[in-house]
């Protein structure tokens, strides 16, 4: 057996500061030749330079270190989008090369190196300077970081690889962030005061509620601008006036409310419930102030987008247009995505809820809310119980679970039906293939236009995940199962610019964006193409049934069956410990089949573009009242790769009516009409297969179904009983969208 790599490290340096400052660099020499090396090199090309640059600077390698950094942003976003990433290292970097060179104090040589980059970043990267500062450099957790590795290497005089690499990390960022902060906060202010005008207030309501809001403006506009208003729940200092000098940057005095609950606000914070009543006074407000010229517009995403569909329910007439991005569809997709409850909302409810502003440490410790999950999953109790086992009981974790169907709570947070007739202002939403709220984004699209006979409604969609679809298009998007995947350059976009261009449009008369050629804006992926259509119906001209049906007897899954046949499948919600089941589809590649029945299609003899959503109706009958069926569509690439194109996860008695259940008959042939699936757009190569995954939602990040038609967050694993028998019939289908030109 092979021994791992070692360097030598003595023992002393995990004591003694003096020790480790001087050899810190030595090591950081030794890694980076090991680091570059084929064996050690990281494929991807963002984890070598995110690595690099971190050792180089370890090293004190200054120069090479920003160069390394530099190729980072490069290769993170295009058009110098990510030209504030790590900024604070950067600075460091450029600190230490002018103290050098000049002879004078590291303090001297940090003013000189902040105030030189401040200046040469573009206005709308300033705008983001101060949380790029702040939210990366808790000195206290890098410390904490610095000393585990240390302690890790206690009575060792020598390290591995992985450790070494680990700890020259770890030694950079509390070096980095422990010397320049105070001082960097301060510069930083002082620039701020500079360029805006920044005031916090409280926001007394008529029934006395209380809000702060944040009011941002350049010290050069003086006359009355349209306001940009964000509601922001994830309050912070510099998350707030950073949202507000993001409009500010574009000539908008930039207004940013938070909600009930948060900074100085001592009214209950209860998520989602309070938008709808308290935006139309804080809109009515903004607009008649002094610096304001009577126009507001909206901006945010995910619950800041969810926020102006909820102001949208009671329309002020200031409101001008609204941009929501990657939206929450409270009650659609979050907490419960088609009706099924997922345990991450635990989890968000006690970021948002826990103290004033955000409960960073919390939300952002991976292991222990993987820990509760587990946890809850192997003791089979009620998905009721998981606030009790993460050891801080919730009622609005409870109230929500009270709530399984779209009912009135849902549907008095937002608009609801004919309430989206009556919005007739401008609207652009944004959303990706990747984001995890494409669905409710695309939910409130749909209802606007079904509800609406000409809604002004403008739709972008592409490549992005629930954070590059509210601010830039990455180069790089992540597809579970397959990896970091290189997007097409034509939708690396500045989703920002994007939507000031169109409040431009709308708010001061200004061009339409170009992009926004036709309602429907989507990115094709693999063909370098953006499509516009007037409606979603025309992202695909035709279509493709998959039938579920095995090809061993030569027939095609394109085809309809000619005799009725099913297969059967057996889940056992009793069993917390099932095998990891995958099946192979290549040489090169597998996918995990666990719960899951596997159908795939021939080759395909030509390029087709799948784009749109799955729908298709489930033919089944079940010895239960209900379950959770889900649906996995993937590609097999000609090199034998596997790409995840859609999902799409529903509650069986939900699926007809999300408002009302209707439980199965067991024994019943039944139909399960398969909608809200998530779109895609992508060319699909010639000798390419088509693989279709159906089976039942049964893991640690969901409810569990039981099937005994109780309110599946009070069944146990007492309710089990017998194993789920499904008899997937073979003239079920899955409706495959086809783009033609």
């Amino acid at each position: 057996m092979m021994q791992a790599q070692k360097f030598y490290f003595p023992k002393a340096a995990t004591t003694d500061s003096v020790i480790l400052e001087k050899q810190i660099p030595e090591l950081a020499l030794k890694v980076i030749t090991e680091y570059q090396s084929p064996k050690n090199k990281p494929k991807y090309i963002l984890t070598f330079l995110d690595n690099l640059f971190r050792l180089q600077l370890a090293a004190k390698d200054y120069k090479n270190s920003i160069t390394s950094l530099t190729d980072y942003r490069k290769e993170y976003a295009d058009h110098n989008m990510a030209g504030n990433k790590y900024l604070a290292h950067e600075i460091y970097s450029i600190a230490r090369l002018i103290e050098k060179d000049k002879n004078i104090p590291f303090p001297d040589a940090l003013q000189a190196a902040f105030t030189t980059r401040y200046e040469s970043l573009s206005e709308p990267l300033t705008a983001k300077v101060g949380p790029t500062l702040d939210i990366d450099s808790d000195v206290r957790d890098h410390k904490k970081r610095l000393k585990a590795a240390l302690d890790k290497q206690k009575d060792k005089d020598s390290i591995d690889y992985a450790s070494a690499l680990a700890l020259c990390k770890n030694y950079v960022n509390y070096k980095t962030y422990s010397s320049i902060k105070p001082q960097i906060m301060q510069l930083f202010k002082v620039k701020e005061q500079e360029k805006f005008i920044i005031e916090s207030k409280i926001l007394t309501l008529k029934k006395g509620t209380k809000l702060t809001i944040t009011i941002v403006r350049k010290k050069e506009n003086t006359s009355p601008l349209p306001v940009i208003l964000t509601n922001n729940i994830y309050a912070g200092e510099f998350v707030d006036a950073g949202m507000g000098k993001r409009a500010a940057v574009y000539n908008y005095v930039g207004a940013v409310v938070n909600t009930r609950g948060k900074r100085d606000s001592n009214d209950p914070n209860h998520p989602f419930e309070d938008e709808a009543q308290d935006l139309y006074e804080v809109i009515d407000w903004v607009s008649k102030q002094p610096w304001s010229n009577g126009k507001v517009g909206m901006i945010g995403g995910s619950y800041l987008g969810f926020s102006q569909w909820a102001a949208a329910k009671k329309l002020h007439p200031a409101l001008k247009t609204i941009v929501p991005q990657v939206s929450v569809g409270i009650g659609i997709d979050y907490p419960s995505q088609n009706n099924v409850f997922k345990g991450y909302m635990l989890q968000w409810i006690q970021y948002v809820t826990n103290n004033k502003l955000t409960d960073e440490a919390s939300f952002n410790n991976d292991t222990k809310w993987d820990s509760i999950n587990t946890a809850w999953y192997k003791s089979g109790r009620s998905f009721r119980a998981l606030d009790s086992l993460s050891g801080k009981p919730n009622t609005i974790f409870q109230r929500w679970l009270d709530h399984p169907g779209y009912d009135k709570y849902w549907q008095n947070m937002v608009p609801y039906k004919k309430e989206f007739a009556k919005i007739n202002i401008p609207v652009l939403t944004t959303t990706g293939y990747y984001d995890a709220d494409q669905i409710g984004a695309l939910y409130y699209y749909k209802e606007h236009h079904k509800y609406n006979k000409n809604p002004n409604h403008y739709l972008v969609i592409g490549p992005y995940d629930h954070a590059a679809a509210q601010s830039y298009g990455n180069n790089y998007v992540y597809v579970f199962g397959y990896g970091n995947l290189l997007i097409d350059p034509v939708a690396r976009i500045n989703i920002d610019k994007l939507a000031f261009s169109w409040f431009d449009y709308i708010l001061k008369d200004g061009k339409k964006p170009e992009l926004l050629k036709d309602k429907v804006n989507f990115q094709i992926m693999n063909s370098n193409t953006w499509k516009h259509v007037p409606t979603l119906d025309k992202m695909h001209s035709s279509s493709l049934k998959f039938y579920l049906q095995d090809r061993k007897n030569g027939s095609s899954v394109f085809e309809k069956p000619g005799t009725e046949q099913f297969t059967q499948q057996t889940v056992d919600f009793k069993d917390r410990n099932p095998k990891y089941l995958y099946h192979t589809v290549s040489k090169q590649d597998s996918v995990y089949v666990t719960n899951s029945i596997y159908f795939e299609s021939e080759i395909l003899e030509k390029d087709i573009t799948i784009s749109g959503n799955l729908s298709g109706i489930f033919n089944v009958s079940i010895n239960k009242k209900d379950f959770d069926p889900k649906t996995l569509l993937y590609q097999v690439q000609p090199d034998g790769k596997v790409f995840l194109l859609s999902t799409h996860l529903t509650r069986a008695s939900y699926a007809k009516n999300n408002s009302k259940r209707h439980l199965l008959k067991p024994g019943k042939k039944e139909q399960i009409p398969i909608k809200n699936s998530f779109f895609i757009s992508k060319k699909i190569e010639k000798g390419s297969k088509l693989v279709l995954l159906v089976g039942v939602n049964k893991n640690k990040n969901w409810q569990v179904n039981y099937g005994t038609g109780k309110n599946v967050s009070d069944e146990t694993i007492k309710d089990a009983g017998e194993p789920l028998e499904i008899k997937w019939y073979n003239d079920s289908y899955v409706e495959i969208p086809i783009y033609k030109e």
